[in-house]
């Protein structure tokens, strides 16, 4: 896999490389499995909310009325 920066980010990534003392590599891995971690939470939260709409739907419409 090639990841191609515009020139501001590989810059902007290369000083918050140096000032953490870290290599650039372990920061965009960092943010890589920050992502996917959220996108995980994200479906799981959608799965949950669907389940619980269809499981309560007389509730909630009742609700909204």
């Amino acid at each position: 896999m090639n990841l191609r920066l515009r020139d501001d980010q590989q810059e902007a990534l290369k000083l918050r490389a140096e000032e953490e003392g870290r290599s650039m590599h372990a920061i965009v891995l960092q943010a890589i499995d920050r992502y996917l971690e959220q996108e995980a939470d994200r479906a799981t939260v959608r799965r949950l909310g669907a389940k619980y709409a269809a499981g309560q739907a007389d509730l909630l419409r009742r609700l909204g009325e």
